[in-house]
């Protein structure tokens, strides 16, 4: 079994840590200083108190790479679709694409029942760049649970979680899926294979697309946002309109919204990723978290004000620290 990481950052570093030290050929696919690091040291992770290396083979170019039998995706949502064209030569005629990514995923309504089938979603995949460049026939859903970091080029700690299920987007227990997830299960990722992958995906993006914008806003950890009188209310009124939008497309959540935040209350003073991102100046995934559910819900017909409002102040504060170009305006 042939496994590509193509962006393996924090995330991606600890799927192909893992999965190479399980014995399976993985490459992997990263940039600069840390591309450099693992050229030279190998890739390092630490977890649980546990730490140790391995030494796949990595480059800045996939063409060197051939055809695999999987592709996860672990790059930021909005750097996606751009790089299509170069993750092409990894694809052979029966490659899978793992979408190892927070948000919205661009293959949503593939293989969906029902009279949204088939549609594509502009703020997650403008132009239909992955949908074409891909193809959704391609595609396996995959929900990060975990939350890791790159403390230093080359090394990669794994924070918190290590649960990252997998699912058809026709909800089968498909061969190749059953394939991936044990070999992910020995690896020790907590991959099991879903037959509600949506449900899933709802369940993460529930959190994201409400804590992570209003964050933005406030530079308030989850549990700070989840406990303050003054951030709570806005945090379940977005959610509120997002749960309207998932039931209209068939979702069903396996706990209510106050227990979802108070499952994020729960995880501590932890900054989200957006906040992180803003802190370092790099370009923030709102359109894959927040703007795709406004997108979402004029589809199905659900207002969202709530989170119309908090959207647009969100963008306006990454405007200002330059994190947000103003091309990015899908959800407009």
């Amino acid at each position: 079994m042939k496994i590509c990481i193509y962006g393996a950052g924090a995330i991606g570093g600890q799927i192909g840590a893992q999965l190479a030290r399980s014995g399976i050929e993985v490459s992997l696919v990263a940039r600069g200083p840390h591309l450099a690091a693992i050229q030279r040291n190998g890739l390092t992770l630490v977890a649980e108190g546990e730490r140790f290396t391995v030494r796949p083979r990595a480059t800045d170019n996939a063409a060197e790479l051939g055809a695999q039998d999987f592709v996860f995706i672990a790059l930021k949502a909005h750097g996606t679709p751009a790089a299509v064209p170069r993750l092409k030569p990894l694809l052979g005629p029966h490659t899978a694409v793992v979408t190892a990514m927070n948000g919205m995923p661009w293959w949503y309504f593939y293989k969906l029942a029902g009279p949204y089938e088939g549609r594509q979603i502009e703020t997650v995949d403008p132009g239909g760049a992955q949908w074409r460049g891909i193809g959704p026939e391609r595609a396996i859903g995959c929900v990060l649970w975990q939350a890791a970091e790159i403390v230093e080029p080359g090394v990669v700690e794994l924070r918190h979680g290590n649960r990252m299920p997998i699912g058809e987007p026709d909800n089968s227990r498909s061969e190749r899926a059953q394939l991936l997830s044990k070999a992910m299960l020995a690896a020790g990722l907590k991959s099991p294979v879903k037959t509600n992958i949506r449900d899933e995906i709802w369940m993460k993006l529930w959190g994201n697309l409400s804590f992570n914008p209003v964050s933005l806003l406030t530079q308030g950890t989850l549990e700070r946002i989840a406990s303050d009188p003054d951030t709570k209310p806005a945090v379940r009124a977005m959610m509120i309109e997002a749960e309207a939008i998932a039931h209209r497309l068939g979702v069903r959540f396996a706990m209510n919204v106050d227990k979802r935040i108070e499952v994020a209350r729960e995880v501590g003073a932890h900054k989200t990723s957006m906040l992180q991102d803003l802190e370092l100046g790099r370009p923030i995934e709102l359109e894959a978290l927040t703007g795709v559910v406004i997108e979402l819900g004029r589809i199905v017909g659900v207002p969202t004000p709530a989170i119309e409002m908090v959207y647009g102040l969100a963008r306006q504060r990454a405007r200002i620290a330059g994190c947000y170009p103003e091309s990015q305006s899908a959800a407009e």
